[in-house]
């Protein structure tokens, strides 16, 4: 049961390129945007997109992958985990953001 505590899994489309870094290990990682959509109707019968952005990390081999066959409007499903973390602004303020770890990585789409 403990794995499911902290499950994460989404299917969406990136909203840019990913952001790549290679650390001084020679590890990667990678930053994506990922945005998920919802259609319901609302009270009137109207029908309603509703997009919610996730900010996701990807590490090592999985960061290598979003690399080479990723680009922006690419469809991809994630499991993950949610991580919470802070950092110190340019302007000395401590601020807050909470990301998904990808732990897996599926391509729906075509690739880039």
């Amino acid at each position: 049961m403990n794995s499911i505590k902290n499950k994460v899994t989404l299917i969406g489309n990136l909203g840019n390129t990913p952001e790549i870094k290679s650390l001084e290990n020679n590890t990667k990682v990678a930053r994506i945007s990922l945005a998920t959509n919802e259609v319901y109707k609302n009270q009137k019968g109207e029908k309603v997109l509703e997009t919610t952005w996730h900010h996701v990390v990807l590490w090592g081999s999985l960061a290598e992958v979003a690399e080479k066959m990723l680009k922006k409007g690419s469809e991809i499903a994630i499991d993950g985990k949610l991580v919470n973390r802070n950092y110190i602004d340019k302007d000395g303020m401590k601020r807050y953001i909470t990301e998904v770890r990808a732990s897996q990585l599926v391509l729906l789409g075509k690739a880039a």
